[in-house]
């Protein structure tokens, strides 16, 4: 049976995020929480996600990554290699970009190196995170298939994205 675990990125998600619905919707899913969601650091984060999954047979492991999450997996996946069964990393924001000036330590530079389990980036061309030639560039890098959404900003609940069904056929088309 498919394990989903589901990776916030900054400030985690609210209770109309789409995180939040498909952690209602799909069976088995849990939210990885952090001990600092407004001052994250790469480190804790990524411990945090192997000690979630520990346990849990990786070849029935699903992440669900948004924004900040997204780097923190690829983070997570450099150091400890695992194999999961694929990742759906939506909206990875681009820290190294001027426009982020959140407080972070640890999450740049971005690992562009392919993570060693299948995975899919989903972008919007206007999203003020990342530009789609940057998500591109990750997808790339990481060895994701690319999903293109259209104009969807940040892929979040301001943009409009609460229980944001595209992205549960994309979860099944990739994973199921």
């Amino acid at each position: 049976m498919t394990r989903y675990f589901i990776v916030p990125g900054l400030g985690n998600s609210g209770p109309e995020h789409w995180q939040t619905h498909f952690e209602r919707e799909l069976p088995s899913a849990v939210r990885i929480g952090q001990q600092e969601w407004d001052a994250p650091v790469c480190a804790d984060w990524i411990s945090t996600i192997d000690d979630a999954l520990a346990g849990t047979d990786p070849a029935e492991v699903v992440l669900i990554a948004h924004s900040l999450g997204c780097t923190a997996v690829a983070y997570w996946a450099r150091q400890y290699g695992r194999q999961i069964k694929g990742a759906l990393l939506v909206a990875p924001s681009d820290v190294e970009a001027p426009p982020y000036t959140f407080p972070s330590t640890g999450f740049t530079p971005i690992p562009l190196a392919p993570l060693p389990f299948p995975s899919v980036v989903v972008a919007s061309t206007d999203d003020p995170w990342v530009s789609l030639e940057r998500a591109r560039l990750f997808a790339e890098g990481w060895g994701s298939t690319l999903e293109v959404v259209g104009e969807a900003g940040h892929i979040n609940t301001a943009s409009g994205h609460g229980e944001w069904p595209q992205g549960l056929e994309l979860l099944r088309q990739h994973f199921s």
